[in-house]
């Protein structure tokens, strides 16, 4: 890995972390629901850069806002742990077998759902182990994934557009 692949992940680590805090003092519906909006720089940073920064970027961000929040290891740890991998790996394997296919919305509503299921099922496993319980709130939790994954999608797309814009303003700046 070069060095400023090193920093270019770490920048955007420090984003999604800025993301998960600030999501941390909305006010939200149920008490341990989040919006993910770190998800928008996990998406954005495999989009424009590939797999595995946008895997080190989520792990990144998991593993600090967990020590920074003192849930590490914990159940919070381990659901976040387990919904972010497991979204980053579906996104970048649909990505990556029908790039043409989907845009940032359809690939951010794939990670929420995979993000979403992944949670559900480690929930399960883990800490509840009472289908009933899983099969009452899955709705709820997918439904309100599905309008995270969207918004998260739109802005993912806003954003990504502007850096690229950016991007061939400043080479032609440069050339010119």
């Amino acid at each position: 890995m070069q060095s400023h692949d090193k920093y270019r992940i770490a920048l955007l680590s420090a984003y999604a972390l800025a993301l998960h805090g600030f999501e941390g003092i909305l006010p939200t519906p149920i008490p341990w629901l989040r919006l993910g909006l770190a998800n928008i720089i996990t998406l954005t940073t495999l989009l424009l850069y590939g797999f595995r920064p946008a895997i080190m970027v989520t792990l990144i961000r998991v593993i600090l806002a967990s020590l920074f929040t003192g849930t590490f290891l914990g159940p919070a740890f381990i659901l976040s742990l387990g919904g972010g991998v497991t979204s980053t790996l579906a996104m970048g394997l649909i990505l990556s077998l029908m790039p043409e296919l989907f845009g940032p919305v359809g690939l951010s509503l794939i990670g929420a759902l995979f993000h979403n299921i992944a949670q559900l099922l480690l929930a399960y496993v883990i800490f509840i182990q009472r289908i009933e319980a899983i099969l009452l709130i899955s709705p709820i939790i997918i439904l309100i994934g599905t309008l995270t994954g969207s918004v998260n999608g739109i802005i993912s797309e806003i954003l990504i557009k502007n850096l690229k814009n950016t991007e061939k303003h400043l080479e032609y700046k440069s050339n010119h």
